[in-house]
């Protein structure tokens, strides 16, 4: 099962081609199980650029399958531990989204599709992270 990022849905509809959105075209093509957080809901909906963008994403995101944290307290807390232990090991971390986002993967045992430095980042510490290209 795929958790696919923010960053791979952007490429995605924006048409643009790198590992990850073309690993991406892969699991559609194979319709293989994956599925967003409702933060990665968020985050694409806010990058639409008109009212109507943002009414078809909503409607097409509807369809898509909504991975949730079992208790959003101890996920936010396990997040901020994602942080704090990534500087702790000299990693920065960008966003803590990322950070909730790795947890949520983790916690699922999802493979997560990103294109993102941060997740590399986290992986490095947290080994459990499975990323696409390190199942």
């Amino acid at each position: 099962m795929y958790l696919i990022d923010t960053s791979v849905w952007i490429a995605y509809f924006r048409g643009h081609n790198h590992r990850a959105s073309e690993y991406f075209n892969h699991i559609l093509d194979d319709q293989l199980p994956f599925g967003i957080t409702p933060v990665i809901y968020q985050e694409i909906l806010q990058g639409a650029a008109s009212q109507k963008d943002f009414d078809k994403l909503k409607l097409y995101l509807s369809t898509m399958r909504f991975f949730y944290p079992e208790d959003p307290i101890v996920a936010h807390q396990e997040a901020a531990h994602i942080f704090l232990k990534c500087r702790s090991k000299g990693c920065t971390i960008r966003s803590t989204i990322d950070c909730f986002i790795a947890h949520t993967a983790i916690a699922h045992q999802l493979i997560l599709v990103h294109h993102d430095q941060d997740y590399q980042r986290i992986q490095t510490v947290f080994p459990e992270l499975r990323n696409y290209d390190t199942p």
